[in-house]
């Protein structure tokens, strides 16, 4: 036997840690010899508190050992009792087997009894069954007086009994019977048929009757909330589906309204392409469209259940059907006002409180859930149409207008003329006006087809002023082969520089944005070409009268005193007089390209090799006469109002230095000096000028040209050309045989 220590090792342990703990408590307390005293108190106390733990440790033991007696006697009874189930279990299932046999006899019964109870169904319905034809004329007869609930709770009952019925078949495998069945009810589907033209009918009437009669259109609409109560309870079931369900009759109804609203509207004969006619149709459309909505939301909200939604449905429905009728429209080839009532109608008017956004709509109708009435890419394919359209017309408007103005140049009589005496015609006012119109009409829309338009304003300009040009160049041309044909040419030519001006000061206004009223770069280069032309062609004028007295130099009787350069400045007067009916910028530049055109039409003249200096008296002749020729040209031209640090005569002046220097042989560094204020000048020039002093070597001349080489020169920026644009003769190459006179 063990000991009771190896049985129960943790009371061991226990004990060991308690005497330890107690140990410790009581040389932690009996320390001082002073704490002795209290060791009777201590003892007794510590006495008491183990008599109580050990009864209550007593009572516990006792509870728990009765609590254990209990359990073992209820199991010791449960055993018994199920002894006695087992017992009773064998006895019922030994006199089971024993019944078998006539259970056999009651299956027999129980398949008596079906069949019993199915006649008894049968003979039930018999007399529903020999009525079906009396019923169906009945529900004929309803149907034809519209009275349509009667009629259709008549052929709810005749298809419950048929369903039933083929129910039961499906039920019981005899499939082969439902044919029979169905030929027997064949009459439901025609009754079927003809009920749902009516309702049908009604529907596509629907907005007419929910003004006029509203019942029929309730009606109408609680037979169909029938039919659709009846098609979820079968569906639900899901054992067995009648032939022609589910019947689907409220989708069929939302069809019908939309097929009603669309074909009302939306499948007419083919639209006019016309503005006018687009506009008409348009507007008819915005009419019908508002009417009908108020009608829904008035009054087929209230015929309806809530969940139709039917608000929300005629609204998507006008909104998709239009979207699509524009589409088709959009196919037709349109004008330029049908497009643009397009446009309006699609982005404006149709959200606008005339339409869509109308109080009496709102806030129920919300079109901005729907998406755009037009794509984006269907709007910017319209607006490029549209854009096209608009530049045809402009072009060909345009094109009249240039007609129009090449006529008036050739009239017999001069320009008109504003308050300030400045020549002009109405041809800036028309181009700007239609470009301004056709942009401010396109900002009606959108900004982007404004932009378009703009942009397709800048480009037409541009063509037009290259046209304008080319006219320009053609009358030209005609007045060279006739000086009297234009007959006021000069005029016409001051009148267009004018216009230009106008247009070129017109331009910045067109931009849509107030703050970006820059010309573009290619249209300046167009306004810069035309200015440039016709100030070409009024010089080409002046020239045709200066040639003659510039053929006239140098000459001997020139020398000695004419009155050539007073006739000259008669000529500049007269232009200058002429171009005083241009605008100071045009006036000024005129002025400067006069004055240019002088200087190189008499350095031309001194350099085409017709005379050179005999002596040195003949070359101080030469230095007075260009003194005073020059000196008389300033004047004019300062009283003209150029300033002379402007003027480019100043280059006669140099060039009268080189002749008027006595020693040649400085030469060399008086050239050196021009040719560093006048770079453009060639070898030829200096060559010429130095044969026009007539005592330069043949040394001095080399000195002179090699200097040159050795001292190419770069033309600055802001230099004025002078001399490149006169060109010397040629100098004649010696002959070796003698010239004589040809027989």
């Amino acid at each position: 036997a063990s000991s009771p220590d190896e049985e129960w090792p943790e009371a061991e342990k226990a004990e060991k840690l308690a005497r330890g703990a107690a140990l410790k408590w009581a040389s932690g307390v009996f320390y001082r010899p002073e704490n002795l005293e209290g060791l009777g108190q201590y003892r007794s106390r510590e006495t008491q508190r183990n008599s109580s733990i050990q009864s209550r440790l007593k009572s516990t033991v006792q509870s728990y050992l009765e609590g254990v007696s209990a359990g073992l006697e209820q199991l010791r009874s449960a055993a018994q009792e199920v002894q006695s189930v087992c017992q009773d279990l064998g006895a019922a299932r030994w006199a089971l087997l024993d019944s078998s046999d006539r259970f056999q006899g009651l299956q027999q019964m129980r398949a008596l009894v079906a069949e019993h109870v199915q006649l008894a169904s049968v003979v039930q319905v018999l007399p529903q069954l020999f009525s079906v034809q009396e019923v169906f004329s009945h529900t004929l007869q309803l149907l034809r007086g519209q009275r349509l609930l009667e009629a259709h709770a008549e052929l709810m009952m005749m298809e419950h009994l048929r369903d039933d019925i083929l129910s039961q078949l499906h039920l019981r495998g005899l499939s082969s019977a439902q044919a029979t069945v169905l030929s027997y009810f064949g009459c439901l589907q025609e009754l079927n048929d003809s009920l749902a033209k009516q309702l049908w009918d009604i529907v596509g009437s629907s907005l007419r009757l929910v003004r006029e009669d509203p019942v029929l259109f309730v009606t109408a609409v609680r037979i169909i909330e029938r039919e659709e109560k009846i098609d979820d309870a079968l569906l639900l079931e899901a054992t067995f589906l009648p032939p022609g369900r589910p019947k689907g009759w409220r989708q069929k109804f939302y069809h019908v309204l939309q097929e009603t609203i669309t074909g009302a509207h939306f499948r007419a004969a083919r639209v006019d392409a016309e503005g006018s006619g687009l506009a008409r149709h348009l507007a008819a459309l915005k009419r019908d469209i508002v009417s009908e909505l108020r009608v829904v939301k008035d009054l087929m909200v209230q015929c309806v259940p809530a969940h139709y939604n039917i608000l929300s449905l005629c609204t998507a429905t006008y909104h998709r059907a239009l979207s699509s009728h524009l589409q088709d429209i959009l196919r037709e080839d349109l004008d330029k006002q049908a497009l643009f009532v397009l446009l309006e109608w699609a982005l404006c008017v149709y959200h606008s409180p005339e339409m869509m956004g109308h109080p009496d709509l709102l806030p129920e109708v919300d079109v901005s859930s729907l998406g755009p009435l037009m794509s984006p890419e269907l709007v910017d394919q319209t607006e490029r149409k549209y854009v096209v359209k608009v530049k045809a017309s402009v072009l060909e408007w345009m094109q009249r207008t240039l007609e129009v103005e090449f006529k008036e140049w050739f009239r017999e009589e001069e320009p008109e003329t504003d308050h300030q005496g400045f020549f002009q015609s109405a041809l800036p006012v028309i181009v700007m006006q239609m470009l301004n119109e056709n942009i401010q009409v396109a900002s009606l829309i959108t900004d982007s087809l404004q932009q378009k338009v703009y942009n397709m304003a800048l480009e037409e300009l541009e063509a037009f002023l290259g046209r304008l040009r080319e006219a320009l160049v053609q009358c030209g041309k005609e007045h060279q082969k006739d000086r009297t044909v234009p007959k006021y040419y000069v005029s016409y030519l001051l009148a267009v520089l004018n216009n230009n001006l106008a247009l070129s000061s017109s331009v910045s206004s067109l931009h849509p944005d107030a703050t970006r009223r820059e010309v573009p770069p290619s249209l300046q280069a167009a306004l810069d070409r035309m200015q440039k032309k016709a100030c070409q062609l009024l010089l080409e004028e002046l020239l045709l009268d200066l040639q003659p007295l510039c053929q006239q130099l140098p000459s001997r009787k020139w020398l000695s005193g004419s009155q050539l350069v007073t006739s000259m400045c008669e000529v500049i007067d007269k232009y200058a007089k002429d171009f005083s009916r241009v605008r100071k910028p045009i006036f000024t530049l005129l002025l400067m390209e006069t004055e240019l055109l002088v200087t190189s039409q008499y350095l031309r003249a001194l350099m085409q090799k017709k005379m050179a200096c005999k002596s040195a008296e003949e070359r101080g002749q030469l230095c007075h006469r260009l003194l005073q020729d020059v000196t008389q040209l300033q004047e004019l031209f300062c009283g003209l109002g150029l300033e002379q640090s402007k003027q480019s005569l100043e280059a006669v002046f140099a060039l009268r230095e080189l002749i008027c220097l006595k020693d040649p042989a400085l030469l060399t560094l008086e050239v050196l000096g021009f040719v560093n204020k006048y770079p453009d000048v060639s070898d030829e020039h200096v060559s010429t000028l130095l044969d026009l002093r007539g005592d330069v070597s043949k040394e001095v001349r080399h000195i002179v040209l090699e200097m040159m080489a050795q001292h190419p020169q770069v033309l600055p920026e802001s230099y004025r050309p002078i001399f490149s644009n006169i060109l010397v003769p040629a100098p004649e190459l010696p002959f070796c045989i003698r010239k004589v006179k040809c027989t």
